[in-house]
């Protein structure tokens, strides 16, 4: 298996083939072993596919496989993968963890005094190339079987930056930290008061200048097990951050914070910069990802069955490859399809006021828990229109949406909300449905999901398809968020309440996700409440913006719905940042602070700009 054949397809092309095997997905115990029958190579009496019901996954000989690709559609549960890869490919193998597993293809170069950020979809290899980056994976170069001894890495990456790097990882003159990608796992190992755990780790003295960063005082006498998903992420960036460590690794530092909390974490994580420490950011929010790096890698492939790593771009450029799915330098398209940002026509001068009258109106309203107050300016929507809520975590933006839902009734009022059907995706969600994907979807919106109209719309672009015969309980957090969306859609409603659709998203599925919601909510005349902190998601998807005000937690007001330019000036003049537009793309981009364009932007009061 550590040998590959080359074999030529159209003449001078060279490929190498790869075939992966879904361990979750293969199961020879309850199929005929279609895709053995039906090989055409197993036929002429080799073994290029060996099963039996005895085995717990099929396995397939790569050196063998013609490349046919009968097996993959003849499979019953969709398991088998085969791909033809360029040769040149194949000598740069980094890491393969099994036979028919996942392959990762060259790494990422860090480079000292500098950030390097790391933009793919999920599953292809980011995670991976941190844990060897970080000594905690070997790299076996692809032989799993007969894995090489750290001479021989060294001695693979020569004349490569690599070289160094890896031999200051072997005589542990290099100490890796990463914060985890999952803070939800951190109180099962950190256990105790915040304050305690904080002091524990103060390696360099500065945790009183983290901690007011990192917006933890009012969380420091609690126990890490009652902190939120917002508080565990700040919290263990805090800890990253206070820690002596030559290289820093953050997998998804934004993750549940809200857009004044990822900006800070970014300001951050850039003060641990000097000229000889390692800095390596995987993010999904582009536009913190765009204000975090000096560099970025791009990584391509198939999700779970191979990745591919290029060479260092400057930020601009490489998320604009990423973006349209093309690398100059390899002369090869990734994606078929150019990701990008064209705000909707409605929004695209401050001037222009929202042509269709408006249908639906709600009222002032006031919801007082005791110690937070939430006042609710009136306001009004209208056929397909989508509103979205800006606003730091606990301004109250889950509650008004709970409130416009029915689910939570305001302290005063001055009128009944409108009588509407509504639609809700909680922030939160834990599926405690007991079976498939495709039982749920016929249990919960049975006419939408068959309808081939809905199909073409919701569930193919969110790729709800492949994950019919995957049990609920199975589920990753970016599948549930799919499912969850397209139940929130596949049910029949006058406005749909949508919070937080990006959690759990990779970059791609964010965008096609704000696509999917954006053409329903059109196409049905339908209206949606949006709740989004990721702001490029949130800007292309909205076509008037609620802005929150006020103090989080104790006193604060949703303004009324204003149209996009003037509600986002008004937003990030509240968190002093200011946005300019990729002029290829479209994409916000944020200013860097103190930057030519932001104090020009700041001092003329145009914190956002649609146009370039």
């Amino acid at each position: 298996m550590g040998k590959r054949d080359k074999k030529t397809d159209g003449g001078n092309d060279k490929l190498t083939r790869i075939a992966v095997v879904n361990h979750d997905r293969c199961k020879p115990k309850r199929c005929n072993h279609e895709c053995k029958r039906s090989c055409p190579v197993v036929r002429m009496g080799k073994q290029c596919i060996e099963v039996t019901s005895e085995d717990k996954i099929a396995f397939f000989s790569e050196v063998l496989c013609i490349g046919c690709g009968i097996c993959v559609k003849k499979c019953p549960f969709e398991a088998v993968n085969i791909i033809n890869l360029p040769s040149n490919l194949d000598a740069q193998t980094t890491h393969r963890y099994s036979a028919n597993s996942f392959k990762l293809h060259r790494l990422p170069t860090p480079r000292p005094g500098e950030v390097l950020g790391l933009v793919g979809t999920n599953g292809i290899g980011k995670s991976t190339a941190l844990k060897i980056l970080a000594g905690k994976e070997k790299p076996n170069l692809g032989r799993f079987a007969d894995p090489p001894d750290w001479q021989e890495i060294i001695s693979y990456f020569r004349g490569n930056e690599l070289q160094n790097y890896f031999r200051k990882v072997v005589e542990d003159d290099l100490r890796c930290l990463m914060k985890p990608q999952y803070v939800e796992t951190i109180p099962k190992a950190a256990k105790g008061i915040v304050k305690d755990i904080l002091e524990r780790r103060n390696e360099v003295g500065n945790m009183d200048f983290m901690v007011e960063k990192f917006d933890l005082k009012k969380v420091l006498m609690r126990d890490v097990k009652a902190l939120s998903g917002g508080e565990l992420q700040r919290f263990a960036c805090c800890m990253c951050c206070m820690r002596d460590s030559d290289v820093f690794m953050f997998d998804e530092p934004s993750s549940y914070l809200d857009v004044k909390q990822r900006m800070s974490a970014a300001r951050t994580i850039r003060t641990l910069l000097k000229h000889d420490k390692y800095i390596l950011v995987v993010e999904h929010d582009l536009s913190v990802l765009d204000y975090l790096s000096d560099f970025i890698c791009v990584l391509y492939g198939t999700p779970g069955a191979y990745g591919v790593v290029t060479m260092p771009f400057g930020v601009r450029e490489g998320i604009n490859i990423f973006l349209d799915g093309f690398v100059p330098t390899e002369n090869l398209r990734f994606r078929e399809q150019v990701l990008t940002f064209k705000v909707s026509e409605t929004a695209e001068k401050e001037d222009e006021h929202i042509k269709r009258d408006a249908r639906y109106q709600y009222p002032n309203m006031i919801k007082d828990y005791g110690p937070f107050k939430l006042e609710v300016e009136q306001g009004d929507f209208t056929d397909s229109e989508i509103v979205v809520m800006l606003g730091e975590n606990g301004t109250g933006k889950t509650t008004f949406i709970k409130m416009l839902a029915g689910i939570t009734k305001p302290t005063t009022s001055i009128e009944e909300l409108p009588r509407l059907n509504v639609s809700y995706k909680p922030q939160e969600i834990s599926p405690k449905f007991q079976g498939t994907v495709r039982q749920m979807l016929h249990e919960k919106i049975r006419n939408a999901y068959v309808y081939p109209q809905f199909v073409t719309d919701v569930i193919k672009p969110l790729q709800i398809e492949k994950l019919y015969d995957q049990q609920v309980q199975n589920l990753s957090g970016g599948e549930i968020q799919r499912v969850a969306i397209c139940l929130c859609l596949g049910k029949p409603a006058d406005v749909y309440l949508i919070d937080e659709p990006s959690a759990h998203l990779d970059s791609e599925q964010r965008l096609h996700a704000a696509k999917v919601i954006k053409r329903y909510i059109l196409h049905a005349k339908k209206t949606a409440f949006v709740v989004e902190h990721d702001f490029i998601m949130g800007t292309y998807l909205a076509d008037r913006v609620v802005v929150f005000e006020g103090e989080p937690s104790v006193s604060t007001k949703a303004c009324t719905p204003q149209t996009l330019l003037s509600g986002m000036n008004k937003f990030l003049e509240s968190l002093e940042i200011t946005f300019r537009r990729d002029p290829t793309n479209f994409r916000p981009r944020v200013n860097k602070m103190e930057s030519l364009k932001d104090v020009e932007q700041k001092r003329t009061g145009c914190y956002f700009f649609l146009d370039d």
